[in-house]
C-alpha cells in the first residue's frame, strides 16, 4: 500500500513539473515568435531604438550635458549652431542642446507618469463596466463620452484654468483626458474575455469577483492595454508641451521642451534654431512612440502576418 501511494505522488510530481515545462515552452516559442515577427517591422525596431535612446537622455543626459542648463555666456547670445554651441544658444547665451538634455527628465517623466496613471484608473474603470455591466457601465460610458466630446488639448487647458498653471496641473490634466481611452478599450477587451471557458470554469469554482477580473479576465487584456498604452504616450508629449507652450505648464524659464519653444518664437526671425530643434526633438520623439505603438499592434494582430 505503501509503494502504491508513493507511486501515485510520483505520478503527480511528474505530471505537474511536465505541465509547467509545456507552459514554458509555449510561452517561449510565443515570445520568440513575436520577436521575429516585429524584426521583420523595421520602422517600429528603428523607433524602438530611437525610444531607448531617449529613455537614456533622461536617465542620464543632464548629467552629460556639455553645460549648465542655465549658464550664460553673453559673448555668443543667439549664435546659431556650432562646434561649441551644438544647437545654438538662446537670447541669453544659454546652450540650446544642453537645456534639450535637461529638459528630457521633465517633459518625458510628466508624460509617462501621467500615461501610467490614467492607464490604472481606466483599466480599473473598464474593468468593472465590462465585468458587471447595468448601470456601472452605463455610467462609465456616459462620462467616457462627456469627456471624448472634447478635443484632448482644450479638456487639458479648461483642467489647467481650473486648477491654475504648473507642472503638477498639467500631470493631473493628461491623466484625466487619457482616463476615458482606457476605460473604453479596456470595456471591450472585457467583454471579449468574460465569456471565455476558464473564466465560466472560475466563476462555477466558487472564485471571487476580484480574482476573476484581475487574475483571469485582465491577462487576456494586456494585448489592448499594451498597445493603447504606447500610442497614448504620444499623445501625452504633445499636450504636455503644448501646455507648457501657452504657459499653462513648466516655467517659462525651465528647460521644458514646450516652455522653450514658446521662449524662442519672439527670435523666429532673427534665431530660428531656438525653434526648429526643439521642435524637431519633440517631433522625433512622438513619431518613435507612435511608430513603435504601431509597431507592436500589427505584430500582436492574429489576423496580420
Amino acid at each position: 500500500m505503501p509503494n502504491t501511494q508513493n507511486e501515485q505522488v510520483k505520478t503527480d510530481t511528474s505530471f505537474e513539473e511536465n505541465y509547467i515545462d509545456e507552459n514554458v515552452s509555449v510561452k517561449t516559442n510565443k515570445t520568440k515568435e513575436f520577436i521575429k515577427k516585429f524584426m521583420k517591422r523595421k520602422t517600429a525596431v528603428a523607433a524602438f531604438f530611437v525610444m531607448c535612446f531617449l529613455l537614456l537622455m533622461a536617465l542620464f543626459g543632464p548629467s552629460l550635458a556639455p553645460y549648465a542648463p542655465e549658464a550664460y555666456d553673453y559673448d555668443n547670445i543667439l549664435a546659431g549652431p556650432s562646434a561649441s554651441h551644438l544647437f545654438g544658444t538662446d537670447q541669453y547665451g544659454r546652450d540650446i542642446f544642453s537645456r534639450i538634455l535637461a529638459g528630457t527628465p521633465l517633459t518625458l517623466g510628466v508624460s509617462l507618469s501621467s500615461v501610467i496613471v490614467g492607464a490604472a484608473l481606466g483599466t480599473v474603470l473598464g474593468l468593472l463596466a465590462g465585468y458587471y455591466g447595468g448601470w456601472i457601465e452605463m455610467l462609465v460610458m456616459r462620462g467616457a463620452d462627456v469627456l471624448f466630446s472634447f478635443p484632448d488639448i482644450l479638456l487639458a487647458i479648461a483642467i489647467v484654468a481650473l486648477l491654475g498653471p504648473g507642472i503638477v496641473n498639467v500631470f493631473i490634466a493628461v491623466a484625466v483626458f487619457t482616463v476615458p481611452s482606457f476605460a473604453r478599450i479596456m470595456r471591450s477587451a472585457t467583454l471579449a474575455v468574460k465569456g471565455s471557458l476558464y473564466v465560466e470554469v472560475a466563476r462555477s469554482l466558487g472564485c471571487k469577483d476580484g480574482r476573476i477580473l484581475f487574475v483571469h479576465i485582465f491577462p487576456g487584456t494586456l494585448q489592448s492595454l499594451i498597445v493603447n498604452f504606447t500610442m497614448r504616450i504620444g499623445s501625452a508629449i504633445m499636450a504636455a508641451s503644448s501646455l507648457s507652450f501657452l504657459g499653462f505648464g513648466a516655467n517659462i524659464a525651465d528647460p521644458e521642451w514646450g516652455a522653450m519653444l514658446s521662449l524662442g518664437r519672439s527670435y523666429l526671425s532673427t534665431a530660428p534654431h531656438m525653434v526648429y530643434l526643439p521642435g524637431l526633438v519633440i517631433f522625433i520623439t512622438v513619431l518613435a512612440f507612435n511608430l513603435f505603438g504601431d509597431g507592436l499592434r500589427d505584430t500582436l494582430d492574429p489576423k496580420i502576418k
